[in-house]
């Protein structure tokens, strides 16, 4: 099973080569294939219930089907101004977000091996792949930009896959979550650059993807796993999050602590918060703009595929008892697509 999972490495690496050959690829090109990873709807009719063999296709095809093929080596990165320059690399986000994206990459392979359903195991697989991609670019980002890394870790093959892809999976759905809203409140801010915002544009929606499948997938293995492994399973879910609430309450102390740990993984929902969010954004305002950004960026998909729920409905929770004035209510105008 591992061997499939380098074949799918060897297939995607082979395709960007063959497709792009080393070239920037031309602007209708790049226009089109933004416009495939965005909008999506599966041609099986009716109900995709969780779990039957239709909802495994349409999950599959949706991942594959919307695949875009930037290449890393060919993005061209813009010139920063001093300024802009500062700003960027004043960030305490590139350690851990290289090393996150690491740790992604290896967790999901070694979950895809474990699968039994070669369909789905070749997608998880496919998500594992592009996850390293995104460790590529953000690689290729700092070095672009000089940015000092400290030395990254080991990563160290898990010993408990499951548990290791659904601590990967529930934290990319935290993380994602404000991450589009962030992203978006530094666009409009002007703290990235527009030529910045643009370059690094498909990298977030891809995270949107990778939440999809995250969300469908769940469904998926719990509606075909044995009846006797459910409450086990539950009980692992429940786990996870406890472990993500443990673990994001320890990383506030550490950040507010010291203001430079970084220690912990997965901060880039603290200290992003803290870096782009200079002005005076209330936290109405900031969930505001992440439950308007969450719902734009899924709105392209066929919505019988499930989407997360847990962090929205959080949000939504929680927005109930600010009653700051919305001041991030106009709906943001899409970078692409």
């Amino acid at each position: 099973m591992s061997h499939s999972v380098s074949d799918i490495d060897a297939r995607l690496s082979g395709r960007l080569d063959d497709n792009l050959a080393g070239r920037l690829p031309d602007a209708a090109t790049v226009a089109a294939a933004d416009a495939r990873a965005r909008h999506w709807h599966s041609p099986e009719p009716g109900r995709l219930r969780p779990g039957s063999p239709e909802h495994k296709r349409a999950v599959c095809r949706m991942f594959e089907e919307t695949f875009n093929p930037y290449k890393p080596s060919v993005i061209p990165w813009p010139k920063l101004d001093a300024e802009a320059l500062g700003r960027i690399t004043s960030l305490p986000i590139w350690d851990i977000a290289v090393q996150t994206e690491g740790k992604a990459r290896l967790r999901m392979a070694a979950y895809a091996a474990t699968i039994q359903d070669p369909e789905m195991r070749e997608t998880i697989a496919r998500n594992g792949w592009e996850e390293n991609r995104h460790k590529e670019v953000l690689s290729r980002l700092v070095a672009a930009y000089d940015i000092k890394l400290a030395p990254e870790p080991e990563y160290v093959q898990p010993r408990d896959p499951e548990w290791a892809y659904l601590v990967t999976g529930f934290s990319e759905c935290v993380d994602s979550f404000f991450a589009f809203g962030l992203f978006e409140m530094a666009r409009r801010s002007g703290f990235f650059p527009t030529e910045l915002t643009d370059t690094f544009e498909p990298v977030i929606q891809e995270e949107c993807r990778h939440i999809l499948l995250f969300a469908n997938w769940l469904a998926w293995h719990r509606a075909n796993m044995p009846l006797w492994r459910r409450p086990w399973f539950e009980l692992r879910v429940w786990a996870v999050w406890a472990f993500l609430g443990w673990e994001r309450v320890g990383l506030a102390k550490t950040v507010d602590g010291s203001g430079k740990e970084q220690k912990q993984d997965n901060n880039f929902t603290v200290t992003g918060a803290k870096s782009v969010s200079a002005e005076d954004y209330t936290l109405a305002d900031i969930i505001d703009l992440c439950l308007a950004e969450n719902d734009r960026r899924f709105a392209g998909y066929d919505t019988r595929l499930l989407r997360p729920t847990t962090m929205p409905a959080l949000a939504r929770f929680a927005r109930f008892f600010l009653r700051a004035p919305n001041r991030m209510a106009p709906p943001a105008t899409p970078a692409a697509g």
